[in-house]
């Protein structure tokens, strides 16, 4: 329950508050209300809710709606002039963050929280973190792929991080489920659109950064991509950096005053050896470290984890315990077909991350590699380019151009756009079963190997605004083998 005084003095004290108003008119028979419910859905409100009219989307007659249900009061950046009161704010998602912190007695400052992010590797990183607290802790997990809030029931998520109002819900839940501590993905979005307003995390970990999600519905310019990611970095008490990224000069002169470390090449935390499945750590996580994960990126992730629980109260010991158990749905996962040959499924998505899986494949097969790609429909449209900028560099591979989540978009315009960056032949096949099942017929001897990449786990496509069923890249593969 939340009573409305206690509203407007959050409101006010975030510099937030404007007037409360009906119909035009100032409106001040307000002081009785108190709130049993908070929420943004028009199909869940009725007299006891305290609703937030937010998005582009909305339309008045949602609202329309819910006043026939009883609806007393909303808060809005505009009066839509429904007949009842509405407590205008200058800006609904800042409202909604700290309102949200306070109707469920703020769980934010309960647990530990531990965010990753960076453009690549926030969900091996956060599964990595995972695996190390549950050696003697009680976390909780939110992650692109996977949410648990009792750490042992998962549930895909709809977004890398959560709506403020459902996120905080989801804090409020994972502490009466016994949690201590909550890891997370905390997107560039998650800043832009203020999901994570007023959040401190215990410890934030920057990643890497390459140009992505940048496009008419995302992010405008890299320099917009880039900045609100680094406000996780303000808005950390710790944090931990990758000094092997781009542009890490201008994300240490912001952590310099700060509770920091650093992992990678020029630092005192880095792989002094590595093999194909462990690797040797120098500094404070020195020792021997076994894991399931290939490829050099993701011994990275699995340092950089290490080095943010040891923040979090975990020993060596945990670190190599959880470094070692950690698989993640989608990552890097390998079959075998019958004929020797391997099938690696991934969800690399973006031009640095395909480079990283393609660096990673050539290095352990040396026959024929056939690459299975498309990419998503109505945004991230640059990924186009650098997808075909890449390929270009690459001509032993066989390529098949097909559809991920093409949305409103025509699978094979898509493609194309793809092919045009590319100066050797490329197969084209909208259907993203056929094309993987003409993948696994091109390979015919160990050492040859298919790469579906970009799905990852999904077991959609995204057409026309929904999820369509889909099987999955990893069953589609066994059904072929």
């Amino acid at each position: 329950m939340i009573k409305i005084e206690t509203v407007l003095d959050i409101l006010k004290k975030d510099k937030n508050f404007r007037d409360i108003v009906k119909d035009g008119e100032y409106f001040f028979s307000y002081s009785d209300l108190t709130f049993d419910k908070i929420s943004y859905d028009s199909r869940e409100a009725d007299a006891s809710t305290l609703f937030f009219v937010k998005g582009q989307a909305f339309k008045k007659e949602f609202l329309e709606k819910a006043v026939a249900a009883g609806l007393k009061l909303y808060i809005s950046e505009t009066d839509l002039e429904v007949g009842i009161p509405v407590l205008l704010v200058n800006d609904v998602k800042q409202a909604m963050s700290l309102i949200a912190m306070e109707f469920y007695g703020h769980p934010e400052k309960k647990l530990k929280l531990l965010a990753f992010t960076g453009t690549k590797g926030k969900t091996t990183t956060a599964y990595f973190a995972f695996n190390i607290l549950k050696q003697s802790q009680k976390p909780a997990l939110l992650s692109t792929m996977n949410t648990t809030l009792d750490g042992e029931t998962f549930f895909k998520s709809a977004l890398t991080t959560p709506e403020s109002l459902d996120l905080i819900k989801m804090m409020a839940q994972a502490l009466a489920n016994g949690r201590t501590h909550l890891i997370m993905e905390v997107s560039s979005q998650a800043y832009l659109t203020k999901r994570v307003y007023g959040l401190t995390f215990d410890v934030g970990v920057f990643l890497n950064i390459s140009p992505d999600h940048i496009g008419p519905i995302e992010h405008p310019t890299f320099e917009d991509y880039f900045y609100n990611k680094r406000l996780l970095m303000d808005n950390s008490r710790a944090v931990i950096v990758n000094s092997g990224m781009d542009h890490f000069q201008l994300l240490a002169e912001q952590v310099a005053s700060m509770d920091h470390d650093f992992y990678g090449p020029d630092s005192s935390n880095q792989i002094a050896d590595s093999e194909a499945f462990s690797f040797e750590a120098a500094g404070k996580l020195a020792g021997r470290y076994d894991l399931q994960l290939i490829g050099r990126f993701n011994q990275e992730n699995a340092l950089a984890a290490g080095l943010a629980c040891l923040r979090l109260g975990a020993s060596l010991s945990d670190i190599q315990a959880g470094i070692a158990e950690t698989r993640v749905p989608g990552r890097m996962e390998v079959l075998t077909q019958k004929n020797g040959a391997k099938v690696f499924v991934d969800y690399a998505h973006n031009g640095v991350s395909l480079a990283n899986l393609l660096a990673v494949v050539e290095e352990h097969q040396k026959g024929r590699i056939v690459l299975l790609l498309g990419a998503t429909g109505n945004k991230g449209e640059s990924r186009r380019k650098d997808f075909g900028l890449l390929l270009d560099q690459h001509p032993q591979l066989s390529v098949i151009l097909t559809a991920d989540d093409p949305n409103y978009e025509n699978p094979l315009a898509i493609a194309e756009e793809i092919a045009s960056y590319i100066s050797y032949p490329v197969d084209r096949i909208a259907d993203r079963e056929e094309a993987i099942k003409k993948a696994l017929s091109l390979t015919s001897k160990e050492g040859d190997a298919v790469i579906l990449a970009g799905k990852g786990a999904d077991t959609y496509q995204i057409i026309k605004g929904k999820k369509a069923a889909y099987p999955g890249d990893y069953a589609l593969a066994e059904k072929y083998l």
